[in-house]
């Protein structure tokens, strides 16, 4: 029998987020959908609907025409059957990864894999758990991580996120914990590891770890130090970086980072749609944020920032450089 078609306004949203998705945003094009959204309240709410049914998946959905050019268009078909439960439009979503000779979902796609990662948080939710060898991990929001533990390895596999872990002694077993630019081994340590857009950051709590690259560099990270793992390079940052830890109470404690890098830590506990207008991204913030209301972070940074915070909808949020006065 033939699908019952979406109405107008959820049609739109799905066009939307297929245009936006490509990689060529520009001013036009998202100036464009701020006037689709603010011209009628059936486009926000179906604008949040649309949100709301891919969860998690709506970033790998954005990723798709990037690592397979020509698939965005299938993944509108696929979004476009209106009685598909949320598992089986992943399930369908993943098929795709099939049209481009396997190179979107499946081994090769990090957002891809992390929608079916062992352990996974979602939008604005922190957990902790405690491993089969009595290891204590918590992830951050939007965070997601495979388990590879038998007898011979303890294997943490970081698909996107933030992960921090107490590590159980087993000598015949070192934890490791990999990341998209290479690998930290525990050398009986509390640590942190979180995935960032071209690096791995990782920040000693307790005793020490040994990061290396897939081409053999190695360093040492020892209490209360930290480091970057770029692909060809591992960077030692000289500052204290244990405040990136506080996402474990709640909060964001900044104390010089760009307005982009704070954003993009706000992004996992906001369900609206951020963009940060480029002549603004490069400031630079410190303070403490609450993560839990991201709201209130963004009128704090409105406050302190020669910046203006514009909710167009409880869905769609601009950071621009404030009007000369």
């Amino acid at each position: 029998m033939k699908q019952p078609r979406l109405d107008p306004a959820a049609e739109g949203a799905i066009d939307w987020m297929v245009r936006l998705s490509a990689g060529n945003t520009d001013t036009a094009l998202q100036a464009q959908f701020d006037l689709w959204l603010a011209s009628d309240p059936a486009h926000a709410q179906a604008w949040k609907r649309l949100q709301e049914r891919l969860g998690g998946a709506c970033q790998t959905v954005r990723s798709l025409d990037r690592r397979a050019p020509g698939q965005a268009g299938e993944a509108r078909r696929v979004l476009l059957q209106p009685t598909t439960s949320r598992r089986d439009l992943l399930r369908s979503i993943a098929a795709l990864g099939v049209l481009g000779g396997g190179l979107w979902l499946g081994a090769r796609s990090q957002m891809g894999e992390a929608l079916l990662a062992d352990l996974r948080t979602g939008r604005g939710e922190r957990r902790n758990f405690t491993l089969a060898d009595g290891s204590r991990l918590s992830l951050n929001a939007g965070s997601a991580v495979d388990l590879q533990f038998d007898a011979q390895q303890r294997l943490l596999i970081l698909r996107q996120g933030s992960l921090l872990i107490q590590v159980a002694a087993d000598p015949a077993r070192p934890l490791h914990v990999r990341s998209a630019q290479g690998d930290v081994r525990a050398l009986g340590t509390r640590f942190l590891v979180s995935q960032e857009a071209h690096a791995t950051r990782v920040v000693v709590l307790e005793h020490s770890v040994r990061a290396r690259l897939p081409n053999g560099a190695e360093l040492d990270i020892h209490e209360g130090h930290a480091a970057l793992l770029h692909p060809q390079r591992i960077e030692a940052l000289s500052d204290d970086q244990r405040h990136r830890a506080d996402w474990l109470n709640g909060r964001l404690n900044v104390l010089d980072d760009s307005l982009q890098a704070v954003v993009e830590a706000l992004r996992p506990y906001y369900r609206g749609f951020v963009r940060v207008e480029p002549e603004v991204r490069g400031l630079r913030v410190q303070g403490v944020f609450p993560l839990d209301e991201p709201q209130r972070a963004f009128a704090a940074l409105a406050e302190t920032l020669p910046v203006r915070v514009e909710h167009y909808s409880p869905w769609l949020t601009l950071i621009r450089a404030k009007n000369p006065s």
